[in-house]
């Protein structure tokens, strides 16, 4: 690894016309050997902007996957630029992360309310936890991962964001309303 960061870093020094070990210092890597490892770099890298103090929460963590997985779940979808994650192992297991996207939240979330005190920034004690901000009822969201491919068949979201597609597509009707309305929006429409 250290031989093909050391041509990454000199190529990168000559299309930047500097010299040093800035960038050669920059590129670091390591080897994710199970998933514990995996987790903890994720969330370490997902709790950057927070520690940073740059973001307060997981989901307003702009550049983030976390951000973007929670953006593609409001949605009931998976990121496509991302590996999706597909739960716990078992036969016949599908290509992605062996996490269930609930659980990897929660130890975001979990994490980030624990941060080191001497650092800039952490989740507030007083922040509701994640389901709460999202407005998603832990009970909900578990029928959700359960059932989902069963229970919606088109637009998949709150009742508010499926009646603006509805619009802009020009339906009148769109199968699955009041399963988002129950099950994703915030407040009974």
């Amino acid at each position: 690894m250290r031989c093909l960061n050391e041509s990454i870093a000199r190529q990168t020094n000559a299309e930047d016309k500097c010299t040093g070990r800035f960038w050669e210092g920059r590129f670091k890597s390591q080897a994710l050997l199970d998933e514990k490892a995996l987790a903890a770099c994720m969330a370490y890298v997902d709790l950057n902007p927070i520690r940073a103090n740059m973001a307060k929460t997981p989901e307003d963590s702009d550049h983030t996957s976390i951000q973007q997985r929670i953006r593609a779940a409001i949605l009931g979808e998976q990121p496509k630029e991302l590996l999706p994650l597909v739960g716990g192992e078992r036969l016949n297991m599908p290509k992605g992360l062996p996490f269930q996207l609930e659980h990897y939240l929660e130890l975001v979330d979990w994490s980030g309310r624990h941060l080191d005190p001497r650092k800039r920034g952490a989740i507030a004690e007083n922040t509701p936890p994640i389901l709460d901000r999202l407005g998603i009822s832990p009970i909900h969201w578990l029928y959700l991962n359960r059932n989902f491919e069963s229970r919606f068949k088109g637009l998949v979201g709150s009742a508010e964001a499926v009646r603006s597609a509805c619009n802009q597509l020009n339906k009148r009707w769109v199968h699955g309303i009041n399963d988002c309305r129950r099950y994703l929006s915030a407040k009974p429409c």
